[in-house]
């Protein structure tokens, strides 16, 4: 997937803008984005703050980590059970 050029603190003040009565046509045409893009930021970023943004990308990366821990252990459980059973 793509990487966007705009930070997700950036999104989220052009989603204020929008909020504080300016149009979305206008906003698009400052910073270069088309509507549809805008509507998909509104649509993931909607509701959000710095605070929960920073909060949300915590736990996206601490799941991520626990979810390698867990799969290289099941790796080694199943390694052991194959060692166990004397497949190898």
């Amino acid at each position: 997937m793509r990487k966007s050029k705009f930070t997700e603190s950036q999104i989220i003040s052009m989603l204020r803008e929008h909020e504080a009565g300016k149009k979305v046509s206008d906003i698009c045409r400052e910073h270069g984005v088309s509507q549809p893009t805008f509507y998909q930021w509104k649509s993931k970023y909607g509701g959000l703050d710095a605070n929960l943004l920073k909060e949300l990308k915590e736990l996206r990366v601490r799941y991520n980590r626990l979810e390698k821990l867990y799969t290289d252990a099941c790796l080694d459980k199943q390694a052991l059970k194959d060692i166990l059973a004397g497949k190898l």
